[in-house]
C-alpha cells in the first residue's frame, strides 16, 4: 500500500469513516487527480468509481468500454456494464461501511466540494450507507501546503509587495508627468512586472477608481475604463505565483489616494476595514498561542462584527477570506459565515487570505489584503508589510 493509501486510512479511522468513496462522470470532480495524484485514461465519458475503506484494499470500478480509466491507482479493478451491474458492485464494494465519506456538503454549506450529484448520494444511501462531507478530507490532502509549495508562496507574497510600491510610484511620476493613465494602463503595469519576476495568473489583476473601486470584482477594459487624475481613489487588487509545477499564488490588495491631502471619508472607511482585518487576524494568533480550535466562519465573524459595529456592515458583501493554494481561490477552509458557513478547522499548513471591504455603491470601496500561512511556529505574513494607511500617490 502506498504512504498517501495508508494516511488517508488513518484519516479515515481517526474521524470515525469507514471509507472515501471518489467518483466522476465527465471529468467533474476535480479534487480527485489532485488528491490521488494520477491523470484519468481514456475519454472519461463513463462514470467510474474509487474506495479507499478505512481498512483493506482500495477498490476501482470502470466500465467496460474504458477499463484503463484508473491503471494508474493501486486497488483491485472490477468491471460493470449496465447500470444494475453498476448498482450491484457499488453496494458489494461497500458492504460493510456504514459511514462513507464523499465530495458532498450537507445543505451545500461548502459548495467547494460538492461534486457528487444528488442522485448518486442517494443511490449510495440506498445501500444503507451514512453519506458525510469529505471537506475535512480534501483540506488535509489537497489544501496543506509542503514546505516547497509555502516557499514559492512567499516568494510570490514577496514579489506582489514589491509591486504594489513600484505601482504606486510609477502611476505618482505618471500624474506628475501629466501622462494620461487610466486603470487598463495600471493593470499593465502589474502584469508587466508579473513577466519580469516569473509570475503567472489565471485571471487579470484589479485596478479600480473610485465608483469602480466599489465593485469588488471590476475589471478595466482596454479604451472602456476611467482615467486616473488627482483627487481620485485607487485600488488594486493583484494574485499570481511563480510558473512552476505546483506552486502557491500571492494574493493582496492595496489602495491609494492621487494627491497630498486625503479626504476623511476615505480615511474614516479604510480605518475601519483595517481594524476589522486585525482583529480577524489576532483571533488566528490567539487561537494558535492558546491551542484552541478554529474554524473558518469564527474568523468571519470577527471582521465583519467589526464593521457592523462601525455601522457599515450592509456594504461588506462577501466572505472574509479564501484558501489559497495552486489555484487563487483553494480548496481549503474560507474565512465564511456569510455566504457559506465553513466549519472547517484552520490547521497547520493551511493558507488563507483576510480581506475585508467595504464598498458604497456610487461612490467608492475599500479593501485590505493579507494572506495568511499557519505554519509550526503560527501564522505568518509573507507580504509585509501591511497596509495600515492609505498611500498617498503624488
Amino acid at each position: 500500500m502506498s504512504i498517501l493509501i495508508e494516511n488517508i486510512q488513518k484519516s479515515l479511522k481517526k474521524q470515525s469513516m469507514d471509507g472515501w468513496l471518489f467518483c466522476s462522470f465527465h471529468k467533474n470532480d476535480p479534487f480527485a487527480p489532485r488528491i490521488l495524484k494520477f491523470t484519468e485514461r481514456g475519454h472519461g465519458t463513463r462514470r467510474w468509481f474509487y474506495f479507499i475503506p478505512a481498512e483493506g484494499e482500495p477498490v476501482r470500478l470502470v466500465h467496460a468500454i474504458e477499463p484503463s480509466s484508473l491503471d494508474d491507482l493501486e486497488g483491485r479493478k472490477e468491471i460493470y456494464l449496465s447500470w444494475q451491474e453498476l448498482h450491484s458492485r457499488l453496494e458489494s464494494i461497500t458492504a460493510g461501511c456504514d459511514v462513507i465519506a464523499m465530495q458532498y456538503s450537507p445543505m451545500n454549506d461548502i459548495p467547494y466540494v460538492s461534486c457528487t450529484d444528488a442522485g448518486t448520494v442517494e443511490l449510495i444511501r440506498s445501500f444503507g450507507r451514512k453519506v458525510v462531507s469529505s471537506a475535512g478530507l480534501v483540506q488535509e490532502f489537497e489544501a496543506i501546503l509542503s514546505e516547497e509549495q509555502m516557499e514559492t508562496h512567499k516568494e510570490a507574497c514577496i514579489i506582489l509587495r514589491r509591486t504594489v510600491d513600484e505601482v504606486f510610484a510609477e502611476t505618482a511620476e505618471r500624474i506628475r508627468n501629466k501622462i494620461r493613465t487610466d486603470e487598463y494602463d495600471i493593470q499593465k503595469m502589474i502584469t508587466d512586472r508579473f513577466k519580469k519576476h516569473n509570475l503567472v495568473t489565471a485571471e487579470l489583476p484589479v485596478a479600480a477608481v473610485n465608483a469602480n473601486s466599489a465593485d469588488p470584482h471590476y475589471s478595466p477594459e482596454k479604451g472602456k475604463c476611467l482615467e486616473v487624475r488627482k483627487g481620485d481613489f485607487l485600488l488594486i487588487d493583484l494574485w499570481a505565483k511563480k510558473d512552476m509545477p505546483h506552486s502557491v499564488y500571492g494574493d493582496i490588495t492595496w489602495t491609494g489616494f492621487i494627491g497630498e491631502e486625503i479626504p476623511e471619508k476615505y480615511i474614516k472607511v479604510f480605518s475601519v476595514a483595517a481594524e476589522a482585518r486585525d482583529a480577524a487576524f489576532n483571533l488566528v494568533k490567539k487561537s494558535f498561542k492558546e491551542n484552541t480550535p478554529l474554524c473558518g466562519w469564527q474568523v468571519d465573524d470577527a471582521a465583519r462584527s467589526v464593521i457592523s459595529k462601525a455601522g457599515f456592515g450592509k456594504y461588506f458583501i462577501h466572505r472574509t477570506g479564501h484558501s489559497i493554494g495552486e489555484e487563487v481561490h483553494g480548496s481549503g477552509v474560507m474565512i465564511d459565515n456569510l455566504e457559506t458557513r465553513d466549519s472547517r478547522l484552520i490547521t497547520e499548513g493551511c493558507c488563507f487570505s483576510i480581506e475585508p471591504g467595504i464598498y458604497i455603491p456610487g461612490d467608492f470601496g475599500v479593501r485590505t489584503e493579507i494572506d495568511i500561512f499557519m505554519g509550526k511556529e503560527g501564522p505568518v505574513c509573507f507580504s509585509e508589510p501591511i497596509q495600515n494607511n492609505i498611500i498617498k500617490i503624488y
